[in-house]
């Protein structure tokens, strides 16, 4: 009132002057200001972080007044990198700021919510039973069942109770464990760096009671299969800071300002220093216009450009002017003098078949141990063929004196003596062979993709020559480097066709040539090339290439990718500061690791835990295998003979699984815990028991007949993850037969096309569906997940919770803090499991006790286990072989269950960390004095039970000091103790690089003060040094440590079998495969409006990254308020399409509805729609099935690769997220066209809502 009153006399408040004027004294009240002051009043400031998987992992700023979160802002405490680099910070960006909204927005998910047909049950079915029999009264009911399985995603959540939810839970867990197997619980989330302790809480959780843990990497199609071929390693890439060291950076199919927004000003600023930049993306993206060139290939051919910069480089600065420092590196660390084995080839001439081994030749040369793993090379200061230090038969299983040669010093590995390998065997045409090698580049399968034609075997001179076998025979071989050079199509003297002299000769794979397929002038092709070579030529590696999803979500992808590794390698790139690869997807280093895996998989419990490769799982328990249009012929090499391989693909995953080579999830046809029962009633150890029951045919593996019930998975949990809104390729396959609801499946089945049925795999003709009796996901916001789910639990915000993060972009580790308590009834990730662990323990009583369980485990990378078939493909089961676990079968091990004590052992640090010790990537060490620290920083449990005096994990702060303190990268004690054991086999000291930081021991507070540097550790192949930045590959380089391949060394060159049937030996250009998906649909449902088929795209996006922020009315409002896709103006004009349309977007795997963006930026040809943007918003109902509109992976799905399923086979053996099948969806094609009517969809199909579409208060009775 008193600033009204002080408007009223605004011409009386003057009192007096002064200074001549210039100056008056008012009277008048001011305490309006004060509102405008409380706003920005804060009671204390919180950091913490996003657990969004985008790879920021930036440190903020959280306001707290009220007790309420108000806002956030970016810190700026970051420690300095070094004088030389600019800092890391300011880190963050648009969706970082606008993350406070959801906590109190619409969207937040506030109260346990269950659907509301089966919360009727469960309380019906509760007044007369406990909790077991209540659960199987309602899934042994088919009617009960359907009931509520087929009104997934279709609203009527009814709110419920922790007590009520945990009871159900647990029930359901309980029953399928006791009936079907444990096996049969399935929990799916991603990317733990991200947020480490909520991850490890329902892992936990799962890993004690016998259940799977599903891969995210490979199924995301972050992963290259690539990186494990070459490296042995999963992905290792240099934090942002290195690019400031870089000399000259291509950016290939990665946006940087738009998906690595707070790193992107390392990229700008380097250009100051002189540094070029490149970037390769097909449309005009952000990261173009801050290239100094800018090269746009036609999406999918982007092999064809890296052959044609690897023509280059080899010919220039390996042929013509030899390099020394390419040369040398060459030399020292790559597969380039390894001796391959040439074999007769029935297409003409001979053909790569293998590396040649030390077994291969009489007496092993000296080589008693795993002679059949070492492979050879010739010595040119002896011309003798050695055994090299370095490849995997050095790794394991040596003794005495020869323990410690698993090096790169350049020495023999039986005498130790010194040795030059030799890289080429040229010695004129007259010692040439003709070699065939496969081509592609015909494209004769896609009509979509420009080919440029030639033969499909092509002969090629080599250098070769003969040596005597072990069984008197003799045989050519050559060398790695003189087959490359044949590969790539180099003319070398020798005579004979398909290389070429020049640049602009068609042969291929010269730039020339390329430039048919990609569209890239040739001279272009050779400027760059030119100068990323010089320029690490003269630098000694600083070149690098930054490269992205967009490379890797193509079926063909390793083709992609190793072409620009082999650039890299070439030019001497990898492990050096400022050069290399630096592939950036989602946020996937943890770096603390080893001290995360016994926390996050019960390891200090129980050993080993169940993991699952997700792409296979789901191929086959979504029934997609059944609509599969990829004959696995037509992928096959043309060097193959195609009768020897089966035609479906599922045919190949089966044999994958049954010898050893990847998981099983469910295991086998019967519950694990009644085949270790049985043994003991047969009186027989379980593991002889099982390999019994599976020789004689009465035990099955459970992926041979996926559509019978005692194989379904049963209990699903998902949590942090959007996986029915986002990653779930072939979502409406979900829809159908995981969940058994609506969905926009226009697919037939092979029953019904009549294309070839697998031959392993049981056929039905009507698929089951419905597979999921319970599906339980945690979130904090109502997703698409959550809407398809039969529980939803609410879970705290990222400022509602304490817990850990970290990044592959910077060397820190952040904490996430509870800024406030989690708002309504949410819960901690931690909290919500604990509570399920303590309600399951009570149900288990008197149902399940201590059981033993068997677990079948695949043939794992980094242990002795990845010597499994040296040279052969053998299949027990069709006699070529004995079923041996662990060598043509999987291991098998015995685990106790403790069900009634989930709850403690969850609760409390288990003995096997002092008792057996921890380790990672091949090495292990003691841990008793790091238990025993820790035990004095939780305290230890003292109620009576199994974890009485044991340290104590009540709380996240608990959790997180476990991976603090048995983590190498955050303990300095532990630090030393593991470059210590790695030293053991390399017979190299590697302690000096941890002893300066032995004391320090990083605890979860002091993260909380300020972000810390983690410390250096075996874990990881780059340094966290005060003189370098990371870069991976850096210690294999200047540590001389393998790296961890079947050579021991870089491989450019693949010899598994199934390598050479697909033709992939080597690296070559593979153009993208016809998913067959448009043409049984299009202009066959019309609606009146022309159709266009074009490639489907779907990268990272500015709005969103994965499944985050899609729905937050700050982004959807910067937006377009809704799904949209893009599509280029060329292809718009051609079907009448004008900007922001209604558009649908269809083939036979489902349909999309949504608007459209029609810009210059997009090729034509394509149509992009970016992550992640939930069918829940603004999203009406598609013309062709009749329901809503779904979302970007409703038009695709899963089709595998062989190459992925290889196993048991050095660096080619399945790790968790490290190596298996990938989720690719890049190769599929979609009819777009304007919408004739856009239907909402507005009527409900509930009965019990009488008909009347307004909202309707809940019902009391259920």
């Amino acid at each position: 009132m008193s600033h009204f009153l002080d408007r009223l006399q605004f011409f009386k408040k003057k009192q007096y002057e002064f200074s001549n004027g210039h100056g008056e004294t008012t009277n008048e009240n001011r305490q309006w200001e004060d509102s405008y002051r409380a706003r920005w009043q804060y009671d204390k400031i919180v950091r913490s972080t996003h657990g969004a998987n985008c790879t920021g992992s930036c440190s903020w700023k959280i306001y707290v007044k009220n007790g309420l979160i108000t806002w956030e802002t970016q810190q700026t405490d970051y420690p300095r990198t070094r004088p030389d680099l600019p800092n890391h910070e300011p880190r963050g960006c648009q969706r970082g700021a606008s993350y406070s909204w959801y906590t109190y927005s619409a969207n937040r998910v506030k109260y346990p919510k269950v659907r509301r047909p089966l919360l009727k049950l469960w309380r019906e079915a509760r007044k007369t039973m406990n909790p077991v029999t209540a659960w199987a009264s309602i899934v042994e009911d088919p009617v009960k069942a359907d009931s509520y399985k087929s009104k997934r995603g279709m609203g009527g959540f009814v709110r419920s109770s922790w007590d009520e939810v945990n009871e159900i839970i647990a029930a359901a867990n309980v029953y399928t464990a006791k009936k079907h197997g444990p096996d049969r619980i399935i929990g799916f989330s991603p990317i733990p760096a991200m947020s480490m302790v909520s991850y490890a809480a329902g892992s936990r959780y799962l890993s004690l009671i016998g259940g799977v843990c599903m891969s995210f990497y490979d199924w995301y199609c972050d992963l290259p299969p690539s990186s494990p071929m070459t490296w042995g390693e999963q992905t290792d890439v240099p934090e942002s800071a290195d690019w400031y060291n870089s000399n000259y950076i291509i950016a290939w199919g990665s946006n940087v300002p738009q998906t690595r927004t707070p790193d992107a000003h390392f990229f700008s600023e380097v250009r100051y220093k002189g540094t070029k930049t490149v970037s390769i993306t097909p449309d005009y993206a952000e990261v173009s216009k801050l290239t100094d060139q800018w090269l746009n290939p036609k999406q999918g051919t982007d092999a064809a450009l890296a052959m044609a910069f690897g023509h280059v480089i080899l010919r220039e600065f390996h042929l013509d002017k030899p390099s020394e420092y390419f040369t040398d590196y060459a030399r020292k660390y790559s597969d380039m003098p390894m001796l391959v084995l040439l074999e007769d080839c029935d297409k003409g001439g001979l053909k790569p078949k293998r590396y040649l081994r030390a077994s291969d030749l009489k007496g092993s040369l000296g080589q008693d141990n795993n002679p059949e793993w070492k492979s050879l090379a010739f010595d040119e200061n002896t011309n003798d063929v050695v055994a090299p230090n370095g490849s995997i038969g050095f790794r394991w299983g040596e003794e005495g004196d020869k323990v410690g040669r698993w090096n790169l010093e350049e020495k023999e590995g039986s005498t130790f003596k010194d040795t030059k390998l030799q890289l080429s065997l040229i010695d004129g045409a007259d010692n040439a062979v003709d070699v065939a090698f496969p081509y592609f580049g015909a494209g004769t399968d896609n009509p979509h993709f420009t080919p440029n034609e030639q033969e499909e075997v092509q002969l090629r001179k080599v250098p070769a020559r003969s040596l005597t076998l072990s069984d008197g025979s003799e045989a050519k071989v050559a060398t790695v480097y003189d087959l490359m050079m044949a590969n790539y199509g180099l003319d070398r003297g020798l005579g004979g066709s398909n290389v070429a002299k020049s640049f602009d000769d068609e042969a291929a794979y010269t730039p020339a040539w390329q430039e048919r397929i990609t569209g890239v002038s040739r001279e272009k092709v050779i400027q760059v090339a030119r100068e990323f070579a010089t320029t690490a030529d003269k630098t000694h590696g600083r070149s690098m290439i930054i490269v992205g999803a967009a490379m890797n979500h193509w079926y063909h992808m390793d083709m992609n990718y190793r072409g620009l590794i082999n650039m890299l390698i070439m030019c001497g790139c990898i492990g050096q500061s400022g050069g290399g690869w630096a592939h950036y997807v989602g946020q996937e280093k943890l770096r603390p690791q080893t001290g995360w895996q016994p926390l996050a998989f019960a390891l200090d419990w129980n050993r080993p835990p169940r993991h699952m490769n997700s792409t296979s799982f789901f191929y086959n328990h979504t029934s997609q295998w059944r609509h599969e249009k990829l004959n696995a012929r037509e992928v096959l090499s043309p060097l193959a003979n195609k009768d020897d391989y089966p035609e479906h693909m599922i045919d190949w995953n089966v044999r994958s699984e049954r010898m050893g080579w990847l998981p099983s999830a469910p295991q086998l046809n019967r519950n694990p815990l009644q085949i270790t029962r049985d043994a003991a009633a047969a009186g027989m150890d379980p593991k002889d028991y099982a390999v019994q029951e599976l020789k004689n045919g009465n035990l099955k593996f459970a992926a041979e007949a996926p559509d019978s019930p005692e194989n379904f998975p049963r209990n699903l949990f998902i949590w942090r993850s959007n996986l029915l809104g986002s990653s779930g390729k072939g979502h409406e396959y979900f829809l159908k037969y995981f969940l058994g609801t609506k969905n926009g499946v226009m697919n037939d089945d092979l029953g019904q096309t009549g294309g070839p049925k697998p031959t392993e795999v049981e056929w039905q003709d009507e698929g089951a569906t419905g597979k999921l009796d319970l599906v339980t996901t945690l979130d904090f916001r109502m997703s698409s997940t959550c809407v398809y789910s039969d529980i939803v639990l609410p879970t705290a915000t990222w400022y509602e919770k304490d817990d850990l993060n970290t990044s592959d972009m910077h060397p820190f580790i952040h904490p996430l803090t509870a800024a406030v308590d989690p708002a309504w009834e949410a819960r901690s990730d931690w909290e919500i499991y604990k509570g399920i662990a303590k309600k399951f323990s009570e149900v288990a009583e008197g149902e399940l006790g201590v059981e033993k369980d068997l677990v079948t485990v695949p043939l794992l990378h980094d242990t002795p286990g990845e010597l499994g078939q040296a040279t052969d493909v053998k299949d027990w089961k069709k006699g070529e072989c004995d079923l041996i676990p662990g060598k043509t079968a999987p291991n098998m091990v015995v685990v106790e269950r403790d069900y009634p004590n989930t709850y403690k052992k969850f609760s409390s640090v288990g003995p096997l960390m002092e008792k057996v010790g921890n380790g990672g990537k091949g090495i292990a060490w003691k841990t008793e004095e790091d238990v025993e620290l820790l035990g004095q920083l939780n305290h230890l449990v003292e109620d009576e039970g199994v974890g009485e005096g044991q340290p104590q994990l009540d709380t996240a702060v608990d959790a997180a000091e476990m991976i603090l303190t048995l983590a190498p990268e955050t303990n300095g004690n532990v630090a030393v103790k593991a470059w210590d054991a790695l030293g053991k086999v390399t017979g190299r000291d590697h302690t000096h690089l941890a002893k300066p930081k032995h004391d320090e021991k990083i605890r979860f507070h002091d993260v909380v003060a300020q972000p810390r540097k983690i410390i250096s550790s075996p874990t990881w192949s780059g340094l966290e040094d005060e003189h370098v930045s990371y870069n991976a590959g850096y210690t294999n380089v200047h540590e001389l440590i393998p790296w961890r391949t079947l050579t021991g060394r870089q491989q450019y060159f693949q010899d598994h079998p199934w390598m050479d049937a697909m033709g992939e030996q080597f690296v070559s250009y593979r153009p993208p495969i016809n998913t067959k998906t448009i043409d049984p649909i299009m202009n066959k449902k019309p609606n009146g409006n022309p159709e266009i088929a074009l490639n489907w795209i779907t990268p990272h996006q500015k709005w969103g990254i994965h499944s985050v922020y899609t729905d937050n009315l700050l982004m959807q409002t910067l937006s377009r308020g809704g799904p949209i896709i893009w599509m280029s103006e060329v292809d718009a004009k051609k079907v009448g399409i004008e900007d922001n349309d209604w558009v649908e977007v269809f083939n036979v795997n489902g349909a999309i509805a949504c608007r459209v963006v029609v810009s210059q930026r997009v090729n034509e040809g394509m149509t992009m729609m970016y992550h992640a943007q939930e069918r829940i918003i603004n999203t009406p109902g598609a013309e062709t099935t009749k329901t809503r509109g779904g979302h970007h992976n409703s038009v695709t799905r899963i089709v595998t690769k062989p190459t992925h399923m290889i196993g048991g086979y050095a660096q080619q053996s399945y790790g968790f997220n490290y190596y298996g099948t990938v989720g690719s969806n890049r190769d599929e094609f979609v009819v777009v066209r304007k919408m004739q009517k856009v239907d909402w969809l507005d009527g409900s199909d509930d009965p019990s809502f009488d008909g009347d579409d307004l909202p309707q208060p809940l019902p009391q009775d259920l």
